[in-house]
């Protein structure tokens, strides 16, 4: 039998029914415990769901990896590129690359009757990705860019409020090149990301209008997009597709512009790298208040049974055994105060999952409401470093039990 074990066990689940000067303290300890890891794993789960939505509506727009003409400056206004197949099919042997498509952007005017709104004409082909804007469709559907060309254009929610558009109207854009040239679109599908940046910048329709506004063969477009199986790997990916494209030039002499979606919108990416530095901070804050609650609580259990110490010193228990009847004692309380951390900081997750209770404002945020993301994974973790980090604290606290004589203590029982 264990019996420092069989002790604490005893002492713990006794003192329950006992008045006693260390039990406001313990549910102290054990209440700042479950708050502190309550609060962690809310905190890692907004964070995880957060970056989460930015990134998939940031590569949703522009693709993990870009290929463009090295003379196009940065500006949505591309210079074309042509490709042969045999460089695009080397892109599409590269580990972890999923797709490649075509694209063209082109800036304009949406002009109506009472408003006009600067956008970005995308233009896609059939080759294009449509799991993205597929996920986001609110009323119409996605454009057939297979067919003979016809004047659609898929529009954000955003865009048709400001402009007081629906499905189904016709609205003209102006684009200024060496004269104005005027193109009437008509809505067929509507989406919205709640990406306010993004939704009222891009309307997307067939390439083949880009290609005869700029004068473009059918084999010209503005650049290439990317697509890879996991974000994590992007630099390394980003780097093996620079390699393929570097050094090598189009039929007109031309160089091609590699570079990743964490390049092209450096802001957000800077942005979201401190939302992990403030989860650390909360994380050590959280570990630093729990454990001196724990502390405190621990010292005042060990000076309330100062004599029951001394009655075992005098039996000849050692210190270290002692000590670990105090180290159990803490784990029971630390292992209730997790449990209750968990239930508590996982059904605030479900909460905001399924109602979205907290909102956001989509334009400063890019999201309409606060995102969690439970991963199993950083749950466990989290559990793990918190017991760990918690009993390795309880650790020098006990260490007063060794200062503790049998001899005055029983002397003044």
């Amino acid at each position: 039998m264990n019996l420092e074990y069989f002790l604490a066990k005893r002492i713990h689940f006794r003192q329950e029914g006992e008045r006693n000067v260390s039990r406001p303290a313990v549910r102290i300890a054990t209440i700042g415990i479950a708050v502190g890891l309550a609060v962690m794993i809310v905190a890692v789960a907004v964070v995880i769901g957060f970056k989460n939505e930015i990134l998939n509506k940031t590569i949703g727009f522009g693709g993990h990896i870009q290929i463009t003409n090295f003379d196009s400056n940065n500006t949505f206004e591309l210079r074309p590129i042509q490709m042969e197949d045999e460089m695009m099919d080397k892109i599409l042997q590269i580990e972890n690359v999923r797709h490649i498509q075509r694209f063209a952007t082109k800036p304009g005017i949406i002009k109506t009757d009472t408003d006009f709104q600067g956008i970005i004409l995308k233009g896609v082909g059939d080759d294009f990705d449509w799991d993205f804007f597929n996920s986001n469709l609110i009323e119409g559907e996605l454009l057939n860019t297979g067919d003979s060309l016809q004047n659609y254009v898929i529009i954000s929610k955003a865009l048709c409020n400001l402009l007081e558009l629906k499905l189904g109207d016709s609205f003209f854009t102006y684009f200024f090149q060496e004269q104005i040239r005027v193109r009437k679109f008509t809505i067929k599908g509507i989406y919205s990301t709640n990406s306010g940046e993004h939704d009222k910048l891009f309307v997307l329709t067939d390439i083949r209008h880009i290609q005869r506004l700029n004068n473009w063969n059918e084999n010209s477009f503005g650049g290439l997009e990317v697509l890879i199986n996991n974000f994590k790997d992007i630099d390394q990916i980003g780097d093996r597709v620079y390699e393929t494209t570097a050094n090598r030039f189009n039929e007109r002499g031309e160089a091609y512009y590699t570079r990743t979606i964490k390049e092209i919108n450096p802001q957000i990416f800077q942005w979201l790298s401190l939302l992990d530095t403030n989860v650390w901070v909360i994380l050590i804050l959280m570990l630093a208040v729990a454990g001196f609650n724990m502390i405190s609580g621990l010292l005042i259990l060990i000076l309330e049974r100062t004599n029951m110490i001394g009655v075992l010193k005098a039996l000849g228990a050692a210190n270290w055994s002692v000590r670990k009847v105090f180290l159990y004692h803490s784990f029971f309380l630390i292992g209730k105060g997790m449990l209750w951390g968990n239930a508590i900081g996982l059904t605030l997750c479900a909460i905001q999952y399924f109602t979205n209770i907290i909102p956001l404002d989509p334009d400063a945020y890019y999201v309409s409401s606060v995102p969690v993301e439970i991963n199993l994974l950083y749950i466990v973790l989290l559990n793990v470093g918190a017991l760990i980090a918690s009993l390795l604290m309880m650790i020098g606290p006990s260490y007063l039990i060794t200062k503790i004589l049998p001899a005055k203590t029983i002397k003044y029982e």
